[in-house]
């Protein structure tokens, strides 16, 4: 419709197009009429525009009430088939009002103005709102805080923020209004939304400071607070938290499930329960966001008894759980393996009403592939195909790397096609890659292989990555031929190996005793080496008893000027140790320290041992008692050496005194610990204190190890020469009563 047209036209129109809806009728009771088939979805824009080509006409003066209020219906409406488009209808009737002739029967209002601009806001058109609001001002209508509120979360929206608080704090009085909490509250979430939570602050405290006329509300704050989360500045938002409840604000569930979810997701669901434990006892009924995102903190932790008393308490209080909650659930299940946890889950949803989407399937298929559980998997595909969910890539992916992985290559193969035929994205290179990799690492290498083949078979091109994992693969069960072959077949096709590649091949020599091999691998790379590879080389020599060369090596990468990391000074320093050369790697350590490299906590393990080895047992005991200083903590492995150590020196209360240094600290004993003192105890004939050692092992519910078993067996049977102290064993020893040698 043209809007210049004459009124004669558009009522010759609206005369031959539809039904009038004003004849015989009051304007406010044809309005009433309109405004229900807007709501209804009937109105067309035809009968809105014939209605307001008979109100322009008539001269009653239109009841403004009526008018906004079909106005507001009209914009607020969804898309029907009678009216796409509420929001350009309005502006377009309010167009016609705004430059009718004659006597004024349409005239719009403060409120009809803010109607229009608060639509335009939810519509996401602040252009078209701020448009409104200028020809308002022209309009001379006088404002009031309502439109100005609106015209601030317009300003915001638009992402003019500064304008917004230039209006808030300098422009309203000039308008006529006061700012009130609502006005300060859109400002304060504009400022968090752009990720300016520290100005938002600064106009939260000017409020709290009594100097904007109001006080800051339970929303301000939890704008504010929620606004610091979201940037990650969790302390202020904490602070901001605690500095709300000192000064008699009280949370809302709003703001608790705001710090809740913060939490969780710094895997800190025991302080999150804490908090949602305070909102029911306050009376706060946490709603079913609160609860899902505890739930889901639980299940990232993997504190699935938690999980499941929170699900139940949720129930007891009368939350109905949604699809998120049951896929929350569902997952934490599936991630743990726990199939039969996860099917009940799944088929109380459906008791319950609650469909299932493709995530739901996603964890199912997922946990019953992990299992081996093909013939399930492939059953829950089907169901939801007939559900009317349609697979994505993950649900494909989850079920070929299952068949992959449980040796049914000719299943993948289908569903790869399949894949294909349906148009669904293909699965990428590093898909494989993936698969490959683990089966790799589980000793699964042929399995890994047909893989490698297969993926070719489709069109794939295998990468460095992929070549490389193949090669480890071989590597691990000893196979160096074929890892050489694959090395081989990947230079062929053009993929030139990395300084992965080569110490992956270079590491494979070394551990099959080729170290010969190895090193001239090593001088033959083409890629530069990394750490990596100075580790492998280093570790390879000193293994196989080369020390020599081994030294030499490491002074050759040293004068080279490569930058070694500690880890690498480690692999020197134990192989200068465990090959009878302590006092070097002594001399060494004193060099690192000289260099102020920074060591860790293994470092000093070795030189600990070493230096117990070489009879400097004060210099280890020093050394030991000087590790809080240089900001680490002894590990169960320093405590082991410093006992071991002790003991051996028949320093045997000072090991005692070690042990409990140990437990106090919090560090607990592994039964690795307890057995070396076990045996190291009874060597020394310190048979009480061997036996008080294994009663702490028994109460931990730790085993002995074989050869302290051997060890037993030798000193308390019949003939050993501790059998007259074999009642003094803890009653599940008992067995070497007997002679058990005849």
């Amino acid at each position: 419709m043209a809007h210049g047209e004459p009124a004669q036209a558009l009522l010759r129109r609206s005369s031959s197009t539809s039904t009038s809806l004003l004849t015989h009728r009051p304007p406010h009771v044809a309005l009433a009429a309109a405004t229900a088939r807007v709501r209804s979805g009937t109105l067309t824009p035809e009968d809105a525009h014939s209605l307001f080509d008979e109100l322009l006409l008539q001269a009653t003066p239109v009841p403004q009430r009526a008018l906004n209020g079909f106005l507001a219906a009209l914009v607020r409406a969804p898309a029907s088939a009678a009216c796409s488009d509420g929001l350009s209808l309005a502006v377009a009737l309010f167009s016609r009002m705004s430059r009718g002739h004659g006597p004024p029967v349409l005239s719009p209002t403060v409120h009809t103005y803010g109607i229009l601009l608060d639509c335009c806001c939810r519509a996401r058109h602040p252009d078209l709102a701020l448009a409104f609001f200028a020809r308002f001002l022209t309009a001379g209508i006088k404002a009031n805080s309502l439109i100005v509120n609106t015209l601030l979360k317009v300003l915001c929206q638009a992402k003019r923020t500064d304008e917004a608080a230039d209006v808030l704090l300098h422009r309203m009085p000039h308008l006529g209004c006061v700012p009130n909490a609502i006005s300060y509250n859109t400002v304060i979430k504009g400022l968090c939304d752009g990720s300016r939570s520290q100005h938002a602050l600064e106009l939260l405290r000017m409020m709290a400071k009594q100097e904007a006329g109001c006080s800051p509300d339970v929303v301000s704050y939890t704008t504010v607070i929620h606004g610091f989360l979201k940037e990650g500045k969790f302390s202020t938002a904490s602070n901001l938290f605690h500095e709300m409840v000192q000064q008699g604000v009280v949370p809302d569930v709003v703001t608790y499930s705001s710090m809740i979810d913060a939490l969780c997701k710094r895997g800190r669901s025991r302080e999150a329960r804490q908090i949602l434990d305070c909102v029911i006892l306050k009376g706060l009924k946490p709603n079913i966001v609160t609860y899902s995102t505890m739930l889901h903190g639980y299940a990232k932790e993997g504190r699935l008894v938690d999980m499941n008393n929170l699900y139940n308490l949720m129930i007891g209080r009368g939350v109905v759980p949604n699809q998120y909650v049951f896929n929350i659930l569902i997952n934490a299940q599936a991630k743990c393996g726990l199939v039969d946890e996860a099917f009940l889950i799944f088929q109380d949803m459906q008791k319950q009403g609650v469909k299932p989407d493709v995530v739901t399937y996603l964890a199912m298929i997922y946990v019953y592939c992990r299992k081996g559980k093909m013939n399930d998997a492939i059953e829950q595909f089907n169901q939801m195909i007939n559900m009317g969910v349609p697979p994505n890539v993950q649900i494909y992916g989850c079920l070929i790397q299952g068949y992959c992985t449980h040796g049914d290559l000719v299943r993948a193969k289908e569903l790869v096609h399949e894949m294909k035929e349906k148009g669904i994205r293909y699965l990428g290179i590093m898909f494989f890659n993936s698969i490959i990799n683990s089966l790799c690492k589980e000793g699964r290498v042929t399995d890994a292989q047909d893989i490698f083949d297969f993926m070719k078979h489709i069109g794939e091109k295998p990468d460095v990555i992929m070549f490389s994992s193949l090669i480890d693969g071989y590597c691990l069960v000893g196979k160096m031929q074929k890892a050489c072959r694959v090395h081989d077949d990947m230079v062929s096709v053009g993929i030139q190996p990395n300084a992965i590649t080569y110490s992956t091949l270079i590491d494979g020599y070394f551990k099959a005793g080729m170290v010969d091999a190895a090193l001239t691998l090593f001088k033959e790379m083409s890629a530069k080496p990394e750490t990596l590879t100075y580790n492998i080389i280093m570790d390879g020599l000193f293994k196989a008893g080369r020390t020599v060369a081994a030294k030499e090596k490491f002074h050759e990468i040293v004068k080279s000027g490569v930058r070694l990391s500690i880890d690498t000074y480690n692999i020197v320093l134990s192989g200068l140790c465990k090959n009878g050369c302590a006092d070097e790697a002594i001399m060494l350590f004193k060099k690192l320290r000289a260099m102020n490299l920074k060591v860790d906590i293994r470092t000093l393990n070795i030189i600990i041992d070493a230096m117990f080895n070489v009879g400097k047992t004060e210099q280890a005991k020093n050394l030991f008692a000087a590790i809080p200083a240089k900001g680490l903590v002894p590990t169960v492995v320093t405590y082991t050496t410093m006992m071991s150590n002790l003991i051996e020196k028949g320093l045997v209360e000072e090991a005692d005194n070690i042990f409990s240094s140990m437990e106090t600290s919090g560090c607990a004993p592994d039964s690795r610990l307890l057995n070396i003192v076990i045996r190291k105890l009874l060597k020394k004939g310190e048979i009480v204190r061997a036996i008080s050692y294994m009663s702490r092992l028994d109460g931990k519910g730790m085993s002995l190890e074989a050869s302290t078993t051997s060890q037993l067996i030798s000193l308390f049977s019949s003939q050993g020469i501790y059998h007259k102290h074999k009642d003094l064993l803890p009653a599940r020893y008992q067995f070497f009563e007997g002679d058990i040698h005849s």
